[in-house]
């Protein structure tokens, strides 16, 4: 059974791809959605089992794939408690996407590579899931990256589309190139790649030293930190963050995808499956928790002025990956594992919700031309309303009844609380965060749903109204409508967008259009995921958290610490409802400045505008990267083309020899005089050379 979950999507992806246009779409989303829905209902099969306490971990031998020496790698599908998770959140929201996107991409001409590109991107996936040594979970990683990078440059006649492309692609590769000498340096150590084998040995190394440029350091420390670098690139952690938000480029099906199951979710995954390892390094795990809330708090602040709908959901994926890292670094790794879990779901119903309204809004994203949206689009509006509960947190203490992110945001936050230390902090920070979450996602509902219909200043609908009375003059499909004509950020500031904040200073009225609620093939999705970010947490917390039940549960998968999880139910009755206060008040804080006193944005804009311009600028990481990496890296180039390329290889090399030649010609052309006496003389000139040479020989 784990073999066809994996190599169905391979399968409907080498189909489709290579079949392509001679196949034609129909079949090509069939065949692809088709094989999803079967891995899904497998990876269901094999996920329950493990709820059950019926199923056990076992390791499926496919074939030798590399044996040189000591060197031996393995190809085989581990299925354990972390794969079967994996499985099921994986396949499960990429079934769904895919489906989704039979109604989004409607239009689209090129499908067959769209959907071929999606299977190809869940069969990495997989592949990364089930590895059972390390140099397979690479496969999958350097699988996941490639697949992202066509993903996301799939309008690839779009320009800012390949630049984001590149981008992931460049800054995906500073952290596996700290991955690839994490495994490198795994293998130096422990003599073998193979997971079980390096985390069963992981104790015996805990206090050893290794040597380096003539110092000695930890070596788990070392080995640690370098893993987590690959992790930081994938999972978008603060310093390697910058390609998630340009990711927004690609579709927003893509988004859905990469943000809720498959690429960001590896590192997270990585972690806690090499937990062992990481347990040995108090240093490793006091770094990855400084960075995870780092992370957590840098992206929930950008997500606060974002008005790009897609970005403010990315800045929010972004924001919790940070949380589920910082459950790692103070040993609750099943909390971490839940939070991704539940996470999948209503960040999957977000995006799709989002595309949702997109596709209704003519493909405009600002959400300075929504609201009054809740009447026109009434299923998108309560399914992202269900995802917005589950988001931020939505329960009541002490009772145990709410949204799947209460059980696993929560759970979080508590068990950092109870690690003490450095997860005291991370727990505060945490919940700032969740303040500054609860904000910016029902900022969102309310510049969306809520309001005066502000639609009539876009310039998507202005061009869907001149496409009605037939001046079909626009591209609002193909390859890539969905931010040609959104207004830039950077011009916040400029009426009519008023500070980009104030919405509610747009223009008012429709303009003569109506929008329009999805099609079915896109609502069933949206239904679906609601019902993970409704009930996920409440099913499950006692399986991924419970003191007793979560040790059954991951049964070694994971370092899975019961005495922290006992901890993290004993703590105050205080820490347990500060979540839900700040989410409280984040919620009244986006409703009096949004729907009550709609002038409050403007005038926070108005009192703290350098505030307000280093979040729109994203703390100004792409400027400084800009300054240190991307104009020296440009310097040197122009450096080497100018004075190398042209200035010493050319002038030295073709083009020298060439005038050599040249030159060459001129003197011998000289001599080609056509007379018989001019190559007579020539000739007993020879001749005496020859003789000379005899004699003084």
């Amino acid at each position: 059974m784990i073999q066809l979950i994996v190599l169905l999507p391979l399968l409907a992806a080498a189909i489709a791809g290579l079949g392509n246009k001679a196949l034609g779409k129909l079949p090509a989303k069939i065949v692809t959605t088709g094989a999803l829905f079967v891995a899904c209902a497998m990876s269901w099969m094999i996920f329950i089992p493990f709820v059950t306490g019926q199923a056990e971990a076992s390791v499926t031998p496919l074939f030798t794939w590399i044996e040189s020496g000591s060197f031996d790698a393995q190809w085989a599908l581990r299925v354990d408690t972390m794969t079967a998770v994996m499985l099921v959140v994986i396949t499960s929201v990429s079934s769904l996407v895919h489906l989704y996107s039979w109604g989004y991409m409607d239009e689209e001409p090129d499908q067959p590579r769209f959907f071929a590109y999606l299977s190809l991107f869940t069969f990495a996936m997989l592949m990364l899931v089930t590895a059972n040594n390390l140099l397979q979970m690479f496969f999958g990683w350097e699988g996941v990256g490639l697949a992202s990078y066509l993903l996301i440059g799939f309008w690839f006649r779009k320009p800012s589309a390949n630049a984001a492309a590149i981008k992931a692609f460049v800054v995906n590769r500073v952290g596996d190139l700290g991955f690839m000498m994490g495994i490198f340096g795994t293998y130096l150590v422990f003599n073998t790649i193979s997971i079980p084998e390096i985390l069963e040995a992981a104790p015996s190394m805990a206090g050893s030293t290794i040597g380096f440029l003539g110092h000695r350091f930890d070596t788990m420390t070392v080995l640690c930190l370098l893993l987590f670098v690959g992790a930081m690139g994938k999972s978008a952690q603060l310093g390697l963050h910058t390609w998630l938000p340009d990711a927004m480029e690609g579709p927003t099906p893509v988004s859905a995808l990469i943000h809720a199951a498959t690429m960001v979710t590896a590192g997270v995954f990585m972690v806690c499956r090499l937990s062992p390892m990481f347990e040995t390094s108090p240093t490793a795990l006091g770094f990855v928790t400084f960075i995870g809330a780092a992370t957590c708090l840098f992206a929930a602040t950008v997500g606060t002025v974002q008005t790009d709908i897609k970005r403010v959901i990315a800045y929010s994926t972004c924001s919790q990956l940070g949380y589920m890292f910082f459950a790692a670094g103070v040993g609750a790794y099943g909390a971490a594992m839940f939070h991704l879990f539940t996470h999948a779901f209503f960040k999957a119903l977000l995006f799709l919700g989002a595309g949702s309204v997109i596709h209704a809004m003519h493909h405009e994203q600002d959400m300075r031309y929504y609201g009054g949206l809740r009447k026109s689009i009434p299923i998108t509006f309560w399914t992202m309303t269900l995802g917005t509960l589950a988001i931020t947190g939505v329960g009541i203490p002490l009772v145990g009844v709410g949204f799947a992110g209460f059980y696993s945001k929560d759970g979080i936050l508590e068990a950092a609380f109870a690690a003490g230390g450095a997860g005291v902090g991370a727990y505060y920070v945490g919940v700032f965060a969740a303040l500054l979450t609860s904000f910016y996602s029902w900022r969102l509902v309310f510049l969306t749903f809520f309001g005066k219909p502000r639609w009539a200043a876009s310039e998507h609908i202005q061009h869907a109204l001149h496409d009605a009375h037939g001046h079909d003059d626009h591209d609002t499909h193909g390859h890539g409508s969905e931010h040609d004509n959104a207004p830039a950020q950077e011009d916040a500031g400029d009426e009519p967008h008023a500070h980009g904040a104030a919405a509610h200073a747009l223009p008012t009225g429709t303009g003569g259009y109506h929008p329009h609620e999805s099609g079915l093939v896109m609502l069933i999705p949206l239904v679906v995921l609601s019902l993970g970010a409704v009930f996920a947490g409440f099913v499950f917390h006692d399986q991924f958290i419970g003191a007793e039940g979560g040790m059954e549960f991951w049964k070694g998968a994971l370092a899975f610490n019961s005495h922290l999880m006992h901890a993290a139910h004993e703590v105050p009755t205080w820490v347990k409802f500060g979540p839900f206060t700040v989410m409280a008040i984040g919620l009244l804080i986006a409703w009096l400045s949004y729907i009550k006193n709609t002038d409050w944005p403007q005038r926070f804009v108005a009192t703290f505008g350098a505030l307000y311009q280093v979040l729109l600028n994203k703390w100004y990481f792409d400027e400084l990267y800009h300054f240190l990496f991307v104009k020296p890296a440009f310097a040197i180039g122009r450096f080497f083309w100018k004075f190398g390329d042209v200035g010493f290889i050319d002038r030295f090399g073709p083009n020298g020899l060439a005038a050599l030649v040249v030159q060459g010609n001129k003197i011998t052309r000289r001599i080609q005089s056509g007379y018989l006496y001019t190559y007579a003389l020539v000739m007993l000139i020879g001749l005496a050379a020859a003789a000379t040479w005899a004699m003084t020989r």
